[in-house]
């Protein structure tokens, strides 16, 4: 599986990476939003995991709004710090598929992340 990884903070990169690697996926990473935007217009992914909380002026939910309004319609997993539940609604809206808050589990994320493919799959076929 192809996975476009969009995360600043070189601890969860490297966490994120090192797990996706070991379990048999090709990662890209972006370590900026405008990265980030530009890999995954250019390219094909079977799931983009997104830092919600990007250090730049656009923040992740302001990348996945302009990624989706360009039909970028790739399955993406927003990771974030704000895991109350208004923040994953807000999240969710924007466009995401699905929202894991931090700290997470490394084992949660690859099942989420499978489980986003294997949706995406469906329905790209259907």
């Amino acid at each position: 599986m192809r996975i476009l990884l969009i995360e600043d903070d070189k601890n969860v990169s490297a966490f994120v990476m090192k797990g996706l690697r070991e379990a048999g996926h090709n990662i890209i990473h972006a370590d900026s939003a405008a990265l980030g935007r530009e890999r995954a217009v250019k390219e094909q992914f079977d799931v983009i995991i997104l830092d919600r909380m990007l250090p730049e002026s656009e923040d992740g939910l302001n990348l996945l709004t302009h990624l989706r309004a360009q039909r970028i319609d790739t399955p993406v997993l927003i990771l974030s710090g704000l895991g109350e539940a208004a923040n994953k609604v807000t999240g969710l809206r924007a466009g995401g598929d699905d929202y894991l808050a931090k700290p997470f589990a490394f084992s949660e994320l690859l099942v989420r992340v499978e489980g986003l493919a294997r949706r995406g799959r469906i329905t790209k076929t259907a």
